[in-house]
């Protein structure tokens, strides 16, 4: 009888590892910036520290960069289930539903947008078009720029071949550039063999796949506001449990509200790039108000034609300041 009850006390021990691990989902995460971008190097900090803390509850697992799934590629390989999760830009899954894009033109920082409903409502759009958890935005407080290898003196782009993605195609577009779109990845060759005069990027970055090499100058103002956010599978996120599905939601928050890294992390890339003699092509006065005006209206005129639905609610939500 001792034996036997001995046996059965060691059984249990041993299963309760068993147990702990059955408990345990892994996430497949991916990026749709290249591996050498700062985004993932701090995307990896993030995952490690969520690793750690999510022993016997909650893992991921980094499947790559654009050589495991191409940049555009990324939305759908959330939307199907080919992966779990993402990190991505709106910009970069247009292709999956247009209202993604829109991310850009909020005039409010995430934990507004938290408080005022807007987050909401972009979780609700994500669902319905997207098949897709919306989990927090991770970048903000960094505003986009034209950079240049040619100068230009007014807000007019007519003759220049400027690089895209739809963030700045519109935009760009109604100043009168040849717009062409590409991946970040080929972006270097195509500055190098002058296929294209310039490109849209944010403030901070463009270290990581050294487009410094050729680029001369900025144009100021920024305009927009570059938004990186975490996706996650609707059908992934059914399947967590609720003790998982806190432990994944603290942890995209406490990201999240690090945000104000990115304001300091701007500042520091602005004198980085002077230092590298990048040249600032400053706009004044009403130019520079007409440069932004029509970023915006024309940023907008593209949302609204391409989701005459869902576009008008988003530009009266988005627009509060």
């Amino acid at each position: 009888m001792k034996k036997t009850l001995v046996a059965a006390l060691a059984a249990a021990a041993l299963a309760l590892p068993l147990a702990a691990a059955a408990q345990t989902t892994t996430l497949r995460i991916v990026s749709a910036f290249p591996e050498s971008s700062f985004y993932v190097t701090r995307l990896l900090t993030w995952i490690r520290s969520v690793n750690e803390e999510g022993k016997g509850v909650l893992q991921l697992n980094f499947i790559g960069g654009p050589k495991a799934i191409p940049t555009f590629e990324v939305g759908n390989a959330v939307r199907t289930g080919v992966v779990d999760m993402a990190m991505s830009t709106g910009a970069y899954y247009t292709n999956v539903f247009p209202e993604s894009d829109a991310l850009k033109l909020t005039r409010m920082p995430v934990a507004e947008q938290r408080r005022n409903g807007v987050f909401d409502y972009i979780q609700k759009v994500w669902a319905e078009k997207g098949n897709m958890v919306y989990l927090a935005r991770i970048v903000e407080h960094q505003p986009f720029h034209l950079y240049l290898n040619k100068p230009i003196d007014k807000p007019d782009l007519k003759g220049l071949k400027i690089r895209v993605t739809p963030v700045y195609r519109d935009f760009f577009g109604a100043l009168g550039a040849t717009v062409l779109q590409t991946a970040p990845g080929e972006l270097y060759t195509a500055l190098e063999r002058g296929v294209v005069d310039g490109y849209g990027w944010p403030i901070g970055g463009i270290f990581d796949n050294n487009w410094n090499d050729h680029t001369r100058y900025r144009v100021d103002p920024g305009f927009y506001d570059a938004e990186v956010s975490l996706l996650l599978n609707q059908d992934a996120w059914k399947k967590l449990s609720a003790r998982q599905r806190d432990f994944l939601l603290t942890q995209v928050r406490l990201l999240e509200n690090r945000n104000d890294y990115w304001k300091v992390y701007g500042e520091q890339e602005t004198e980085r790039q002077a230092k590298a003699g990048i040249k600032v092509i400053r706009l004044q006065g009403a130019q520079a108000q007409e440069y932004v005006d029509k970023a915006y209206a024309a940023g907008w005129a593209g949302i609204i034609k391409n989701s005459p639905v869902y576009g008008p609610k988003m530009r009266e939500l988005f627009s509060q300041k």
